[in-house]
């Protein structure tokens, strides 16, 4: 309450325009509201909701400022972030790499021939050298064990930037994007239609913190992990089901939200995958049943014709694109967050 009282004194003091209210805000909300321990982003509910929300309010406070052309906002100056990429990306690379930038950072690119972390080099060994050139690591891997070996041997923040297991920074970005187009989170029912994959975990541990109704449709054999379907159940905040029927799966859903049927890694299963997948590709007949005011989301790349059809991607209530724009925002909130900024 204290702080809060002279954040009111100050900008009351200085009459400032609206960009320069905003960037106060931004600072100063922050000294006041964020978790002065640092932690690592490498699963959801590794935070609480508040620090959660938190988060999602100040992407969408940044993603304000940079809208409105700002770029004097520079709370990443004179800092580095080492990006791995064991798996490589378009939308990863480009949105930590542009979004650090924006805010005054310098990003490094590590392909897979780089390092190759766990093979050239010991997981430990990296994460100690990288921590003595950086204020921050992201890294995208296969193996979630790697992300957890950074983490422990890092004496800087590191952020998951997606591994076999769950996919953090993407659940951020898909959250914001309904916040801002359905607008809220809590409440609302969110259908995955497809594989129980990493992006299905993520929902999973999100529902385990934010009270919203989480339905996985999906073909027997390809849940989700039991344990982490279970665990976010004992927790009692979001309703959480598994189901192999879409077509029932789907009916009252505020999003619609589907994925490739075979993930990096798994191409070689890509036509067994299509059988077994069949009836599980969201068109627009499945949306029709969804209702009208469903949004669809997919986190790309997407095999239009395969896990979706053109059509639904292409629609007016698709909000794709937005929805890979905020992965820089949500990224953005998350590394001010870690950094304490």
């Amino acid at each position: 309450m204290k702080n809060k009282k002279k954040m009111q004194l100050f900008l009351a003091k200085h009459r400032l325009g609206s960009v320069q209210l905003l960037m106060c805000r931004c600072v100063l909300l922050l000294s006041i509201t964020a978790n002065s321990e640092l932690k690592d982003f490498i699963h959801i509910n590794d935070f609480d909701k508040a620090t959660i929300l938190k988060m999602l309010d100040r992407a969408a406070e940044v993603k304000a400022l940079l809208k409105s052309g700002e770029r004097t906002y520079l709370p990443f100056k004179g800092k580095t972030m080492a990006m791995i990429f064991a798996k490589p990306s378009m939308r990863t690379r480009v949105s930590f790499e542009t979004g650090f930038y924006l805010l005054g950072g310098h990003a490094l690119y590590l392909g897979p021939d780089d390092i190759q972390m766990g093979k050239r080099e010991e997981t430990r060994d990296v994460a100690r050298v990288l921590s003595r050139y950086n204020d921050i690591i992201m890294a995208r891997v296969f193996a979630h064990q790697d992300i957890l070996d950074l983490a422990k041997n890092a004496t800087v923040p590191v952020v998951n930037g997606l591994t076999d297991y769950n996919h953090p920074c993407q659940i951020m970005a898909d959250a914001l994007t309904i916040i801002e187009h359905v607008g809220q989170l809590e409440g609302i029912k969110v259908v995955y239609v497809g594989d129980g994959n990493n992006i299905v975990h993520s929902w999973l541990l999100l529902a385990s913190i934010i009270p919203f109704h989480f339905v996985c449709a999906c073909p027997k054999g390809f849940e989700p992990d039991k344990k982490t379907v279970e665990k976010a159940q004992q927790a009692g905040v979001g309703k959480i089901e598994i189901t192999n029927d879409p077509k029932e799966a789907v009916k009252g859903a505020d999003v619609v939200y589907s994925d490739v049927w075979a993930s990096m890694g798994q191409k070689e299963e890509a036509a067994y995958r299509r059988q077994v997948f069949r009836g599980f590709q969201v068109d627009e007949n499945l949306m029709k049943i969804a209702g009208p005011k469903a949004y669809f989301m997919h986190c790309l790349p997407a095999e239009r014709g395969v896990e979706v059809t053109d059509g639904v991607i292409e629609a007016p209530n698709s909000i794709v694109f937005p929805q890979a724009e905020n992965r820089m925002h949500a990224q953005n909130a998350i590394m001010l967050h870690l950094l304490g900024k």
